[in-house]
């Protein structure tokens, strides 16, 4: 009985959609409403995620508009995004929040690019876990007697070609990515 890959492809995808939600949070030099994902403040007593909380818009393309859906968090919401890793400083008007997204600099970029290498080498690491669970299953299913050397043999070979083509996606990723910070 050979071993059923899909679950294994299942989780190498979910590796894949990880960085790409990672690399959305990157900003390379135009305004991307995805840099406030993860920013979240207090809203009665609760870490709430600022783009739940307001509506958030392109202005231009080097500036965001958020506009609160209730004004009194409109502080709170300032806070929040100068204590995150976002970088930039908001402009509040007393009604919306302005984020100006400033030129990169050359080292900016470079200090971005080797944000997107470690960020791909992260999610390498985390199929290769994936092909070194597979294998361990494998060995165990064949100590176990439900599969013989053969089968084992070719399960690890499947799971080697499948962590190969993920390894391939998430270097054609982070290149593109890298192009993308490094482009003018």
């Amino acid at each position: 009985m050979k071993l059923n890959t899909k679950d294994f492809e299942a989780k190498m995808e979910k590796a894949l959609s990880v960085l790409g939600s990672n690399f959305d949070t990157i900003r390379a030099g135009q305004a991307n409403p995805a840099v406030l994902n993860r920013v979240c403040f207090e809203y009665y007593g609760s870490p709430t995620p600022i783009n739940t909380m307001a509506d958030i818009r392109l202005a231009d393309a080097r500036t965001l508009v958020i506009k609160p859906y209730d004004a009194s968090t409109l502080k709170l919401m300032e806070k929040a995004i100068l204590a995150s890793d976002v970088g930039i400083t908001p402009n509040n008007d007393g009604q919306v929040i302005r984020l100006v997204f400033p030129q990169l600099t050359e080292e900016r970029r470079r200090e971005l690019s080797k944000q997107v290498q470690k960020m791909g080498e992260d999610a390498k690491v985390a199929v290769r876990n994936i092909r070194r669970d597979a294998n361990d299953l494998c060995k165990k299913m064949e100590k176990d007697g439900e599969m013989t050397e053969d089968e084992r043999k070719a399960s690890e070979k499947a799971i080697q070609d499948l962590t190969d083509r993920f390894i391939k996606k998430i270097d054609e990723a982070v290149a593109a990515k890298q192009a993308d910070v490094m482009a003018i």
